[in-house]
């Protein structure tokens, strides 16, 4: 037999070693690197709304669903490729493995440019569509007409550090995004406070960050240790673009229907808001610190569901399906004691994190406060779609990984952001989220259920 069939469980740590160590090993300098990625925006909402104020805040929301544009399409081509990748090492195939790591890479570069090219083309249209009022419209077109040079260079950061934990080095993938971030910081400091760029610097210091942290893995991915990546890896090839775009389907789906969702989100507030005592801008701005600061807790989730991937898809792929059970659970584990964490600073310190965006009216606070309680009260039940949905796609079942994306967000969270405010104003768009984040919990908690006993059931007929 061709020595590049037989699964390679004894030459893989993958297959060896004890999953929580792996999962130590892998999950921590994810979660570092998704938190780093998501305090590109904190620190741009931190610096602006001390040296631009609300309505510079209100504008880098208005740009935000093109940030998780980047994120959807890295997410496809990152974790679609990475399965793959995994899964193929696990079979014993190893040409093939290369081959879908290097066609990933090609696919975050390509769909990076025709997103800049795009965003160029209907800049303007694209602000308004997604809320801009009078009041930020320039504001938002002058940051997202510069960050959107970072796009290319973002995409393929995100979604090549996937690539990177894949072959094995999650310190290396986290170092990447943490340089970057590091001189985005740095940048927006020298840019808004030394030279008074305003929203401007704060977009340039983005661009540079993220330039610099694509480069670091470009120099990884010269230097893939588990399998060469010779050049005929990274030459087009429909069918692995097929293969990376169904598997990382699921991820991709959740984040465009976050962007969706934040689109619906910001038109609603605005048009309520206005028949409100708060006006558009207030509920406006205020949504957009509370939506990238649970971000920063969603990151923790992700990036603990990004460390399963590979353990998941390796032994999946080697048929050691016990494994593949204790990795998921221990996720659910760690990432429900995060949850419960983050659940309680919300509810008790949200004026806190709210003034650390800069001091407005106290009317500003009295909605911040009230929509951050609302908005995010289950958050501790918050970990079980993202987790659910990577099993399912680290594991080749792309339908359902794509379906448990599509339930908190397109199937119970937009309809009610449609109907709730009809009633209820500005408050049934804060009760919307609950509401959903508690039925898409009910509906993954089962099929998480279901899964295990497959798993459970197909390892006992191996023994």
């Amino acid at each position: 037999m061709n020595a590049q069939k037989k699964p390679a469980t004894a030459a893989n740590p993958l297959g060896q070693k004890p999953v929580s160590v792996l999962l130590s090993e892998f999950a921590i300098p994810s979660i570092i690197a998704m938190l780093v990625s998501a305090l590109y925006n904190i620190v741009d909402q931190f610096f602006i709304g001390h040296y631009v104020g609300m309505l510079g805040n209100a504008a880098t929301n208005v740009a935000f669903p093109l940030t998780m544009s980047c994120t959807a399409l890295a997410l496809m081509c990152g974790i679609g490729g990475a399965a793959n990748f995994n899964l193929n090492l696990g079979r014993g195939n190893q040409k093939k493995a290369a081959r879908y790591a290097g066609n990933a890479a090609v696919m975050m570069l390509a769909l990076g440019l025709i997103l800049c090219i795009f965003t160029k083309l209907f800049l303007k249209p694209m602000m308004l569509a997604f809320g801009a009022t009078d009041q930020t419209l320039a504001y938002s077109l002058t940051y997202t007409g510069i960050t959107s040079f970072g796009f290319p260079f973002l995409i393929f950061t995100t979604g090549g550090s996937s690539l990177v934990r894949a072959d094995g080095s999650p310190r290396f993938s986290m170092m990447c995004t943490l340089t970057g971030a590091l001189v985005n910081t740095a940048l927006d400091a020298l840019f808004m406070i030394k030279f008074d760029l305003g929203i401007q610097g704060a977009a340039w210091a983005t661009v540079t960050g993220q330039v610099l942290s694509a480069a670091l893995v470009a120099f990884y991915l010269k230097r893939f240790k588990t399998v060469p990546l010779t050049r005929e890896c990274f030459l087009p090839k429909a069918a692995c673009f097929g293969n990376i775009a169904r598997l990382g389907m699921s991820p991709c789906i959740n984040q465009f229907a976050m962007m969706v969702v934040q689109i619906v989100l910001n038109n609603v507030l605005t048009y309520y808001g206005a028949r409100s005592a708060y006006g558009s801008d207030i509920p406006l701005a205020c949504a957009g610190i509370i939506s990238k600061v649970g971000m920063m807790f969603f990151s923790i989730v992700i990036g603990i569901s990004q460390g399963m991937q590979p353990i998941v898809s390796f032994n999946y792929g080697a048929k050691q399906y016990s494994r593949v059970i204790e990795a998921v659970w221990k996720s659910i584990a760690c990432a429900t004691a995060i949850s419960i964490v983050a659940f309680l600073c919300f509810q008790i310190f949200p004026r806190q994190i709210i003034g650390l965006f800069g001091q407005e009216s106290e009317e500003y606070f009295q909605f911040a406060e009230r929509y951050f309680r609302i908005y995010l009260f289950f958050t501790f039940v918050n970990q079980f779609q993202p987790i659910v949905a990577n099993m399912y796609t680290s594991i080749g079942k792309a339908g359902a990984g794509a379906l448990m994306s599509l339930t908190r967000q397109i199937l119970f969270l937009m309809p009610l952001l449609i109907i709730l405010p009809k009633f209820f104003g500005l408050e049934g768009a804060m009760f919307a989220a609950p509401i959903a984040d508690f039925v898409a919990f009910l509906v993954t908690g089962s099929m998480l259920l279901l899964e295990t006993r497959k798993l459970k059931n197909a390892s006992q007929s191996i023994t």
